[in-house]
This record gives structure tokens, C-alpha cells and sequence, in this order.
């Protein structure tokens, strides 16, 4: 799958059996990706010895049944990730999407951040248009803010959105 999308103006997922793809992120999206990841830090305190590192567009492969790859805007893992030339099997502790024009149902659907929540316990979608954030963790129900905020994750990370 990576191999045949290199140099294709498109992303590629597979999820639950089907591939799905979307156009290459406009500016707007970049910008906002950028902004967020270089927000991301360790919570003040935080006991949890989680280091907060950051990936953006990694291909992570699921262990559901049908061996779904995504690839969130922001994946934030603990440990260090591994440097690998195939899709990453190890899980994050929380994702970040931050939604398109016409990409919404992609991120905020059944495969969006619902499928995320089997597997990982913390995702936040972000609407940089809007200034609408969705903040959905396995535990509760989920929230939505407005932005400008701060949002202290499970993990021990901070993110400022």
C-alpha cells in the first residue's frame, strides 16, 4: 500500500476491509498540524514518564481483524517510537486529527475517531475552521471546546489547541 501511493498526490487507509483514500492536505491543515505538534509537551508534574513524542502521517497498522492502516494527523506515543520503513505496529497513547473541508465524516465517523477508541484511549479532532474541538476519551462520553484551549491528555502530555 505505501509503496504504490509514493508520489501520489493522495493518502491512503485501509480500514475494516475497505481502502479509502483523500487528497493531499491544503494549507490550512498543514499549518494547523504544524502549530499542534509543536504544542505538544509533558503535563507540569506529570507522574506518568510519558515523553510525549510525536509522529505526524506515520502509517500505524490496528490489530482489529482485518489489519486496518491509518494514518492520524498526530500520533502521540510515550515511548520513543521505532525507526521502521513499514507501517508501525506499535500503539499511541492519543491522536490528534484535524479535520478537512469534505473530509469530515472521515475523521469524526464509525472509522474516525470511534475506530481509534478500541484501540487507543485518547483522541482529539480538531476543526480549524470552526474552532471546534472534540475531545473523545474511552472512559466518558465525548466533549466538544472551543478553541483556544489547553487539553491535559491521560497520558501526562499537554496539547494546546
Amino acid at each position: 500500500m505505501q509503496t504504490d501511493a509514493s508520489g501520489a498526490p493522495v493518502r491512503l487507509e485501509y480500514v475494516r476491509g475497505r481502502m479509502k483514500w483523500e487528497a493531499s492536505p491544503a494549507s490550512r491543515h498543514q499549518k494547523a498540524l504544524r502549530r499542534i505538534e509543536r504544542a505538544i509537551e509533558s503535563s507540569a508534574g506529570a507522574m506518568s514518564g510519558c515523553g510525549c513524542y510525536t509522529l505526524a502521517d506515520v502509517l500505524i497498522r490496528f490489530p482489529d481483524p482485518d489489519g486496518s492502516r491509518k494514518r492520524p494527523d498526530i500520533a502521540i506515543f510515550c515511548a520513543e517510537p521505532p525507526d521502521s520503513d513499514e507501517a508501525l505496529e506499535v500503539l499511541t497513547s492519543a491522536i490528534v486529527e484535524i479535520l478537512s473541508v469534505g473530509y469530515e465524516e472521515k475523521d469524526l465517523g464509525a472509522d474516525g475517531a470511534r475506530f481509534y477508541l478500541a484501540y487507543v484511549p485518547e483522541v482529539l479532532v480538531v476543526d480549524p475552521r470552526g474552532g471546534v474541538v472534540h475531545h473523545y476519551r474511552v472512559d466518558r462520553p465525548p466533549v466538544r471546546y472551543a478553541a483556544p484551549i489547553t487539553v491535559e491528555l491521560q497520558c501526562g502530555c499537554r496539547v494546546v489547541l
